[in-house]
């Protein structure tokens, strides 16, 4: 199983759902974007951590690192391991200097463990090949899509605003392929991850 290296790019606070946020990870050394939704406790954690951020109280996740470090327990690396029905799974892999071994996590405490102990977080191809978004692709989308509504702003005559249009749709009421790419590469371009997350999801419903 060949292990791929993430680097977490940023964290942006979801839109629609009160109290969660979209965490952003990026491929090390490629071009895909794995966007994982979390709660504002595990999102709050992760965010003291990359800010160097000394609470007052030791939140969960340092309290974990402190027992792990008193019963000798070291921190390996983190692993985003699965995606089943839309619901990320991973592992936190540990050793005793005697043995190694495996606790299932969530990935949000997974990486706020992995970033206190500096190890590196990884997935696999299966994950990234179903819920990764490539930017190279819709990047010429998303320039294509700036083409064109800077001619369409070249032809404003000062008279009211355009209201937006909706999207269009088939017979059967879906949205069509080519709409929800160019919908994914606009929520890309404006760092709406929590949108692409949704879209992404209904385009691999679309294509299993």
């Amino acid at each position: 199983m060949k292990k791929i290296q993430l680097e977490i790019l940023g964290l942006s606070s979801s839109q629609s759902q009160s109290g969660s946020f979209a965490l952003i990870l990026g491929e090390k050394t490629g071009n895909r974007r794995l966007p994982i939704i979390i709660g504002m406790f595990e999102a709050q954690s992760i965010a003291i951590q990359i800010e160097k951020i000394n609470p007052n109280r030791p939140l969960t996740h340092d309290l974990f690192k402190s027992f792990a470090e008193q019963v000798h327990v070291a921190i390996l690396e983190v692993m985003i391991s699965d995606l089943k029905e839309g619901v990320f799974y991973s592992k936190i892999v540990c050793s005793d200097g005697a043995t190694t071994f495996e606790l299932d996590a969530r990935p949000s405490d997974a990486i706020a463990i992995g970033l206190r102990f500096g190890v590196p977080i990884y997935t696999v191809e299966s994950v990234l090949s179903e819920a990764g978004i490539i930017l190279s692709d819709l990047d010429e989308n998303a320039e294509d899509t700036d083409d064109e509504d800077e001619d369409e702003d070249d032809e404003d005559t000062g008279g009211p605003a355009r209201p937006e249009p909706t999207a269009p749709r088939e017979p059967s009421g879906q949205v069509p392929l080519e709409e929800l790419t160019k919908m994914l590469s606009q929520a890309l371009e404006r760092e709406d991850y929590e949108k692409a997350a949704k879209i992404r999801d209904e385009l691999n419903k679309r294509n299993p």
